[in-house]
């Protein structure tokens, strides 16, 4: 519904000994007549779409809704936040919308009738914490089509110039490949669509601002953490290098930090801005009055940002990833999907995007194919081989049918063998299809000579009646 204010009711409750106001809201539900209910929330404005829960609602908790005479009036029903309606933690103000229509089921609208899939991911799977690789696993063990996204993403509407922000990086094991979009003239109260707050709250985050929600998305779609700075308090370039000049630096939990000369950091020409790939500082927090941002987008090394997260305890949905190690390729899209997101939704303007780096190229597996029915120990095609690799991301040359050369995708660092590979196929094929069978062991394997001599000797102290001491290293000599 759209609320209506009514400021010349003055109502107050006592709060921690001082005074809050309690408003009086009309409410256009769609219905004949105008509803009214009691809000102490004071973050939305006349004219603004909320969600009301009406008498014989049942919230979640079974709490049930009625009509209820309080401070003299009749409050016909209730505004909800997202807690009460079991969205999420935020209890501080009401849901405020930014698209719908009075009247419309609310239940729809916010998508709360959804199934939520809790998948453990595993920590060589870095690509799999996104969408787009959970997404690639699933249409491999389904045999469905896959269209990954970033193919739909272009780059071309934001060329590499001097205009915005520039970057470079110091230390060049700090990181392989960065990219910074400037835009401006961004709407700091433009909110984020309904579609986009939910999907974050689903995947277990919080949606915050727009700028913030856009960097978010685009890391839970395509698996790619970014971070958006307020270009208007960067000095300068920016500088993806260690912390040699600094001794401490507060980040947006506002927490005062001791760092270390290895901690990774993100620097303008004055000062350090983030902490790189682990939480951003406060000096350059995008706040209510940001209307210039720069995006920014690396492949940070997966070393450093553990060390990041280890050393100050803190662990960031970010640095899980780049722990991880994210897909090189990916800074370059993710900053593009997220600045055309910005420009759609925050009516900004580009500026301009630099670089820095260069993305790695991925070592060819020199791969008999026939290999992997060998390892495995069931017969399995070539075909299917070929089709199990490619499904993974893999580029495939058969050069012959004893010889292929199999090149991993730039999200699989890890695939750098043929067992690696064989892997791949086992798993897609299915383990369970694999028969288990005994080893065969070496025909007539014999103790070797000092392997007598020692056990000889055990034998005649054993029979004169010693017994043997094992002394671990670890055990103190008391």
């Amino acid at each position: 519904p759209r609320s209506t204010l009514f400021p010349y009711t003055t109502l107050f409750r006592s709060v921690e000994g001082q005074k809050k106001p309690i408003r009086y809201v009309g409410l256009d539900c769609g219905e004949s007549e105008v509803r009214y209910v009691i809000c102490g929330a004071t973050n939305f404005q006349e004219g603004d779409l909320v969600v009301a829960s009406l008498p014989g609602a049942v919230l979640p908790g079974g709490f049930e809704i009625a009509a209820r005479q309080t401070y003299g009036h009749t409050s016909n029903g209730m505004i909800c936040s997202a807690r009460e309606l079991g969205l999420g933690d935020d209890h501080l103000g009401i849901i405020v919308l930014s698209e719908g229509t009075p009247g419309e089921n609310a239940i729809e609208l916010l998508q709360i009738n959804d199934v939520i899939f809790d998948i453990a991911v595993n920590p060589d799977r870095g690509y799999a914490l996104s969408v787009r690789g959970l997404a690639r696993e699933i249409a491999a063990s389904l045999h469905v089509k896959y269209t990954d996204p970033i193919s739909q993403i272009s780059t071309k509407n934001f060329p590499i110039n001097d205009l915005g922000i520039q970057v470079s990086i110091d230390d060049p094991s700090a990181a392989s490949v960065v990219y910074i979009r400037t835009i401006k003239g961004f709407d700091p109260k433009a909110l984020s669509p309904v579609w986009m707050r939910r999907r974050i709250e689903k995947c277990g985050m919080r949606a915050i601002s727009l700028a913030v929600d856009v960097t978010n998305y685009v890391m839970l779609e395509l698996g790619q953490p970014l971070h958006a700075f307020d270009a208007a308090k960067i000095a300068g370039s920016l500088h993806i290098r260690r912390a040699t000049r600094e001794v401490h630096f507060t980040t947006l939990d506002g927490q005062i930090r001791q760092l270390s000369s290895d901690n990774l950091l993100v620097a303008d020409d004055k000062q350090a801005l983030a902490l790189a790939g682990t939480m951003g500082g406060l000096d350059s927090e995008v706040t209510p009055t940001t209307t210039m941002l720069a995006i920014e987008a690396a492949r940070f090394d997966p070393m450093a940002i553990a060390k990041n997260s280890r050393t100050h305890r803190l662990s960031s949905e970010a640095s899980r990833r780049f722990e991880r190690s994210v897909d090189p390729a990916l800074a370059e899209i993710a900053s593009a999907r997220a600045t055309s997101l910005l420009i759609e939704l925050g009516s900004a303007t580009y500026i301009g995007s630099a670089t820095a780096g260069t993305i790695p190229e991925m070592t060819p597996v020199s791969f008999d194919p026939n290999y992997v029915s060998q390892l495995l120990g069931i017969e399995v095609a070539l075909d299917t081989v070929a089709a199990n690799l490619e499904i993974v991301g893999c580029s495939v040359v058969k050069k012959r049918s004893e010889q292929w050369l199999v090149t991993p995708p730039t999200w699989r660092s890890d695939l750098v063998t043929k067992s690696d590979l064989v892997e791949e196929v086992a798993r897609f094929i299915g383990l369970n299809s694999i028969e288990g069978t005994l080893p065969i062991g070496q025909a007539a394997a014999t103790l070797t000579p000092l392997q007598y001599r020692k056990r000889g000797v055990a034998q005649y102290l054993s029979d004169l009646g010693f017994s043997e001491v094992y002394n671990y290293p670890f055990v103190s000599p008391e």
